[in-house]
């Protein structure tokens, strides 16, 4: 039996809702430690519910940045951590697929604090489910170092399957593009 399973479905106020979204916003991402995972986009929802007497229940729904990212159960293990931390002896993490993520969902703060780290933020939108009209023409890169547009793709894989290896030419410093997915 889940814990959902057991829970009695009473909308939650909107101060246990925020509060609960709040908790898990703060849940920061292993492979990039200064985003979190509401920067990054992945936290799509946090629900509430009343679980009998004096007991909340919370369900935290996450999406992959992609499929097979290896990241996702340390993600998981750290919500429901933070969630315990916090009192929380009823808490669950279901990840769905679909729609699949994109950087679109990518926070303008979130796009900031990777610049900050020296990682590119992703330039333009994904045009996610837009396959149809003009064909997207790869843009320059800017380097988050020296901010040149004078920058050349040493890789298409970098340190993570979302981010691609870039030096500056100018600058000479090589760094992460995370990729417009």
């Amino acid at each position: 039996m889940t814990v959902m399973d057991t829970v009695h479905r009473t909308a939650p106020s909107r101060t246990a809702r925020q509060r609960a979204w709040d908790i898990a916003a703060r849940v920061c991402d292993p492979e990039i430690p200064v985003l979190t995972i509401a920067d990054l986009g992945i936290l799509r929802s946090v629900d509430v519910y009343d679980a009998g007497p004096g007991r909340t229940a919370v369900q935290v729904t996450i999406t992959p940045t992609y499929s097979g990212c290896p990241a996702m159960e340390a993600i998981r293990d750290d919500v429901l951590a933070e969630f315990a931390r916090e009192g929380y002896s009823s808490a669950s993490v279901a990840m769905v697929l679909s729609p699949a993520w994109t950087t679109d969902w990518m926070s303008a703060e979130g796009r900031a604090k990777l610049e900050e780290y020296g990682i590119a933020p992703p330039s333009g939108n994904s045009r996610a489910g837009g396959h149809s009209g003009p064909i997207r023409l790869a843009l320059q890169v800017k380097c988050p170092q020296c901010q040149s547009l004078n920058t050349k793709e040493l890789t298409r894989f970098g340190s993570t399957s979302c981010k691609a290896l870039y030096v500056c030419q100018d600058c000479r410093e090589p760094f992460d593009y995370f990729k417009v997915l």
